[in-house]
């Protein structure tokens, strides 16, 4: 469906919804994104279409939906602070795809992470909703509200402060067809997806989620794990022990910009 990963040539465009207020650090003036697919369809990047360079990039999904404030208000976490406190311990440059709501209800998180040049923050949409139906339960958008979405989800960072932003959208849940390809088509933004699957959501064994993503991982893969202590509790524990094997293996780790760039 859409465009085959990797098969677009990169271009470069401006990352939407960067531009800082009140005369903030300025943002990257450009990050790299893949051509419009087939009949100008959004594109679509799983993994580098450079096997050889043995780079990896670790991306964390800051998952909340838009009906989850009340479950924040009774004390839910739906942030994961001391997995973003590992990650910059171990100076491993990552790619946070964030909710829209997550950095609502998050504002001073999401400003340091999008502030900080360890990470890029990308869109995972405003409220976490389908953009195709069915997907795993979620709620589904119609074509207008799910293009909407993307826009609201990019004013929420400007909003929370962060600069950092580049114009990469991952789907709900992952789903997606040629349709909603074209409805984003507009957004200008190059859809990211993954090739190597953590297994972190819901786990409570760090080794197995570890032991997954060592398998999994090849030079210029793409590996979804979550940034969401309530649904993904040992993420953090988990990456404490992928970084140094993946170092010894001799992997680099990357922002999901620069595999695109490649």
């Amino acid at each position: 469906m859409g465009t085959p990963a990797g098969s677009a040539v990169p271009s470069s465009a401006s990352s939407p919804g960067a531009a800082s207020p009140g005369g903030a650090a300025a943002p990257p003036a450009k990050a790299p994104t893949l051509a419009p697919g087939p009949n100008g369809l959004t594109p679509v990047f799983e993994r580098t279409k450079q096997h050889t360079d043995k780079t990896v990039a670790l991306t964390f999904d800051a998952d909340m939906t838009s009906d989850q404030g009340p479950r924040a208000a009774s004390g839910e976490r739906f942030d994961n602070p001391e997995l973003i406190a590992t990650l910059r311990t171990l100076q491993v440059p990552s790619t946070v795809f964030m909710t829209g709501r997550w950095a609502e209800e998050y504002p001073d998180q999401a400003k340091s992470i999008g502030t900080d040049p360890n990470f890029e923050v990308a869109n995972h949409s405003y409220s976490h909703h389908a953009f195709k139906s069915p997907c795993y339960g979620l709620p589904a958008l119609d074509p207008a509200a799910a293009r909407a979405d993307v826009d609201r989800a990019f004013a929420a960072f400007r909003t929370a402060g962060a600069v950092n932003t580049v114009p990469y959208f991952r789907f709900p849940g992952g789903c997606y067809d040629d349709a909603t390809l074209r409805v984003l088509s507009t957004a200008k933004v190059t859809a990211v997806q993954w090739d190597v699957v953590s297994g972190d959501a819901f786990a409570k064994d760090p080794d197995a989620v570890a032991e997954q993503v060592l398998t999994g991982v090849k030079p210029g893969s793409v590996v979804v794990m979550h940034c969401t202590r309530s649904a993904a509790p040992v993420t953090e524990e988990a990456v404490r022990k992928i970084v140094p094997e993946l170092r010894k293996r001799g992997y680099r780790f990357v922002k999901v910009s620069e595999l695109i760039g490649k």
